[in-house]
C-alpha cells in the first residue's frame, strides 16, 4: 500500500505499477473502469494506484475515496443487514489497519512504531508469499528433508531436479537390478569377500569430493516401479542416507524420489507405509499455464508456445491408449527440438499424433499480419479486426520473429492486438 498524506509538501513521483489478476465475474461482459469487457476466467493487468488520504487530526478521522481490501472477510456468513459497526471489516479496520496506517499517514513512523507495526501484522516474522511447487522442492532440499515427485508420465519429474542441479546423479529404480544398486560382491585373489561400489556411488563421491560446497542431488527415479526387495534397500539409504558396506553419504548429498501412481501406471508397484512417510510428498501437476511459463525460460519453439497458448490443457495433453503417440508436456519438447531442426510440423505425429498435428498444422497455416507488413505499415485496421481469435496467436508468432532494431515498431502492433497478444508477444 503506498500512503499519501495532505501534509506532504513535495509531490511524490513513482513508477506505475501494475498486478495481474483473474477475473471471477459472474456475468458475461463486465465493465472495467476504463470501459474494457471483462469476462470471467481471463487475466487482466490493472494499474496499482496510491492510496491518497484525507487527514482530519483534530477529529482523528483519516479518509480515502477508495480503499481495496484483501483476505479479509465483510461480515461473517455473508449477510450484510445494515450494520457496518456488526461487520468483521468493521472490526478490523478499528482494531488493527487503523493502528498500523495512523502513524505512516499523520507522520513518518519512527524506527520503533515501524518495527511494533511489523510484529502486529506478523507476530511469528514468517512469509505467507504463494509458493510454487519448485519453490517446495528447493526448500525441501535446502532443509535436507527427502521429496518424492508423483505425476503422471511427462510432467517434468526430473526437470524439476535439474532445474536445481544440473548434475544430478539419476538412479532408474524400474530397470535396476540388486548389484547394481548396492553393489556386486567377488572374491579377491586372497580369496576375501569384497564389494564392488556401484556405478552411482562412485559418481556421486566424485561430484561431491570435486565441489564440497554445493549441494548435489541423489534423484531416485521409477521409485514406485521397483521390485519390493529394491524398495527396501531404499528404505535405509532414504532413512539413514548410508549405503550398506560403504557407510553414509557425504553431508552435501540431498535425496529426491519420483514414481508414477499405480492407476496411471501398470508397472507400478505400491509404496511401502514406512518408506511413504520418510518422505515429503510434492504433487505435480503440469498446466498449460505451468508449462508456458517454463518453455519461456527454456527456448521452445515459438509456434508451440502459441498453439499451447490459444489451446491450453486440451492441447498439452492428449488421451494415452498405448497403441498411438499421444501428447504430453516431454512430447512437446521434443516436437520443438524437431521443429527447430527441420521445419516440418507434419512431422509432429509420430511425437503427438495424428490428430493433433492437423491441428496444429492447420494453426500454423492460418491468415496472418507479416512482420513486414507491421514494419512498412502495410496493414490497415480492418485486417485487424478482421482477424479471429486462433489468427491473433498466429499473428503474434510471425511477428515475434522481429529483429532488434524494429521491436518496439512490432510491439506497438502487438497491442493493437490486444493486451493480452501483446503479454504473448513479450513472452515469445
Amino acid at each position: 500500500i503506498y500512503t499519501l498524506s495532505l501534509h506532504d509538501a513535495l509531490p511524490i513521483s513513482i513508477c506505475k505499477r501494475y498486478v495481474r489478476v483473474k477475473s471471477n465475474c459472474y456475468e458475461n461482459g463486465y465493465k472495467l473502469s476504463n470501459g474494457a469487457t471483462a469476462y470471467p476466467g481471463e487475466y487482466y493487468w490493472l494499474e496499482v494506484s496510491p492510496i491518497k488520504w484525507l487527514v482530519d487530526e483534530k477529529s482523528r478521522l483519516i479518509l480515502s475515496k477508495i480503499c481495496l481490501a484483501s483476505g479479509i472477510r465483510f461480515c461473517n456468513d455473508g449477510e450484510y443487514r445494515d450494520d457496518f459497526k456488526a461487520t468483521e471489516m468493521y472490526m478490523f479496520l478499528n482494531k488493527y489497519f487503523a493502528k498500523d496506517i495512523v502513524p505512516s499517514v499523520i507522520h513518518e513512523m519512527t524506527p520503533e512504531e515501524r518495527e511494533q507495526a511489523e510484529k502486529r501484522r506478523n507476530p511469528y516474522g514468517l512469509k505467507f508469499e504463494p509458493v510454487n511447487e519448485e519453490e517446495i522442492i528447493r526448500g525441501m532440499v535446502e532443509a535436507d528433508i527427502p521429496v518424492f515427485l508423483h505425476g503422471l508420465s511427462g510432467d517434468g519429474k526430473s526437470s524439476r531436479v535439474k532445474q536445481i542441479d544440473p548434475e544430478s546423479e539419476e538412479v532408474h529404480l524400474g530397470s535396476i537390478t540388486m548389484d547394481m544398486l548396492i553393489g556386486k560382491s567377488y572374491v579377491d585373489t586372497d580369496g576375501e569377500t569384497k564389494q564392488a561400489m556401484p556405478d552411482w556411488l562412485r559418481s556421486l563421491l566424485r561430484k561431491c569430493e570435486e565441489e564440497p560446497d554445493r549441494i548435489h542431488i541423489l534423484f531416485l527415479d521409477e521409485l514406485t516401479n521397483a521390485l519390493p526387495s529394491i524398495q527396501a534397500r531404499v528404505f535405509n539409504l532414504v532413512l539413514e542416507k548410508k549405503l550398506e558396506y560403504f557407510g553414509k553419504l557425504p553431508d552435501n548429498v540431498r535425496i529426491v524420489a519420483a514414481g508414477n501412481e499405480m492407476q496411471d501406471s501398470l508397472a507400478a508397484n505400491p509404496l511401502a507405509e514406512p518408506l511413504f512417510g520418510r518422505f515429503a510428498h510434492v504433487y505435480i501437476k503440469t498446466t498449460a499455464e505451468t508449462w508456458l511459463k517454463w518453455a519461456r525460460e527454456n527456448n521452445i519453439h515459438p509456434s508451440i508456445y502459441a498453439f499451447i497458448s490459444y489451446k491450453g490443457d486440451v492441447a498439452l495433453r492428449s488421451e494415452y491408449n498405448g497403441e498411438k503417440p499421444n501428447a504430453d508436456p516431454r512430447s512437446w519438447e521434443m516436437a520443438s527440438k524437431m521443429l527447430y531442426a527441420t521445419g516440418r510440423p507434419e512431422m509432429l505425429r509420430a511425437l503427438i499424433g495424428e490428430d493433433l498435428t492437423r491441428e496444429f498444422v492447420a494453426f500454423c497455416r492460418q491468415r496472418v499480419i507479416t512482420v513486414e507488413d507491421v514494419i512498412n505499415g502495410n496493414y490497415r485496421e480492418e485486417e485487424i479486426q478482421g482477424l479471429n481469435t486462433a489468427q491473433r496467436y498466429a499473428t503474434v508468432v510471425e511477428i515475434s520473429k522481429v529483429d532488434e532494431e524494429n521491436i518496439e515498431v512490432v510491439r506497438e502492433f502487438a497491442k493493437s492486438l490486444g493486451g493480452e497478444y501483446r503479454a504473448l508477444f513479450d513472452n515469445i
